[in-house]
């Protein structure tokens, strides 16, 4: 009986999916989600993957229509790179509390205490934010962008973490902004070590933005999407995965002969789990929720993503 209402539920969710898939299409719409959304949220996407390279992609596409399925700065960042097309996000209470962690007001004042130098800010932030900065930065790619820029002293927002992973790679003084993402945050190497041991034929891969403590244990060191390149070339069977346990839904599927464990079961995003295929729906429908950026936000920003691309970044 319960096998029968299992496969009664996977029905009624690839049907829900392929309605909202025709309904996006009508709208000329593409769906995007990020790697740690809901399983049935990213198999109804489009595209699937980072913030940053879900919003360049999309810029690419005729669609009249981006529906990002993440968080707010991400809808933000589709908008600053498309102007023209209408960019809604399913829930607009789907924040972000590293993004929280730094405001204009605020950058503005930690800029005027410093001697002038580059701010370099993390995708993860909000427009207004990625306004009053030099140049923007990846996870994947913060290495690089540190180190082409020609200063050997700069301000790194809003993540603390990754900042350290930064100073410690480049050599470069960089003053850091004491911000962080509570979901990374929340794995202590205890846990690295619980994982290790109920797995020990696992490689462990951890994102940036967790503890500088953490990525000492790390086998590999990724974005989700380096993750996922990783993976799949890899020759270990197993894997622990450090960051957001959505993305053991993409990295199951790409990967079906693999198997992967989260290195804690505390780590997830509530506020990536808000979206589901209802939200989808009505947004699609009524074409709601909509983030505008605002043009004098939008151009500075646009500039300081703009350098990072420029930098083959």
């Amino acid at each position: 009986m319960q096998a029968e209402q299992t496969r009664r539920s996977a029905r009624e969710i690839d049907q829900r999916i392929e309605k909202i898939k025709a309904l996006g299409k009508r709208r000329n719409a593409i769906i995007l989600a990020h790697n740690y959304q809901p399983p049935e949220i990213q198999d109804l996407a489009d595209l699937c993957g980072d913030s940053l390279e879900l919003s360049r992609k999309a810029a690419q596409t005729d669609a009249a229509v981006i529906v990002f399925c993440g968080v707010h700065f991400m809808a933000e960042t589709a908008s600053i790179l498309s102007p023209r097309k209408k960019v809604l996000l399913p829930r607009l209470d789907a924040g972000c509390l590293m993004a929280d962690m730094i405001t204009a007001e605020s950058l503005r004042h930690k800029i005027a205490s410093l001697p002038p130098m580059p701010v370099v800010t993390y995708v993860n932030s909000t427009a207004d934010v990625k306004a009053l900065s030099t140049v923007c930065c990846t996870s994947a790619n913060v290495v690089q962008v540190v180190n082409s820029l020609s200063a050997d002293e700069m301000l790194l927002t809003p993540d603390r973490n990754l900042a350290r992973y930064a100073a410690a790679r480049t050599g470069k003084k960089i003053h850091i902004w004491e911000g962080y993402c509570p979901t990374h945050e929340w794995l202590k190497p205890a846990d690295v070590a619980e994982a290790r041991a109920a797995h020990p034929q696992a490689a462990f891969l951890a994102h940036p933005e967790c503890r500088p403590e953490i990525l000492e244990l790390a086998d590999v060191i990724a974005s989700t999407s380096g993750m996922l390149r990783h993976v799949a070339q890899a020759r270990e069977r197993e894997f622990i995965i450090g960051t957001e346990q959505g993305l053991l839904h993409p990295l199951q599927k790409a990967n079906p002969d693999k198997r992967f464990y989260p290195a804690s079961r505390k780590m997830i995003c509530k506020n990536m789990k808000k979206i589901g295929l209802d939200d989808v729906e009505h947004c699609l429908e009524n074409l709601t929720n909509e983030v505008k950026v605002p043009e004098p936000i939008r151009l500075p920003a646009l500039k300081a993503v703009e350098r990072m691309i420029a930098m083959n970044a």
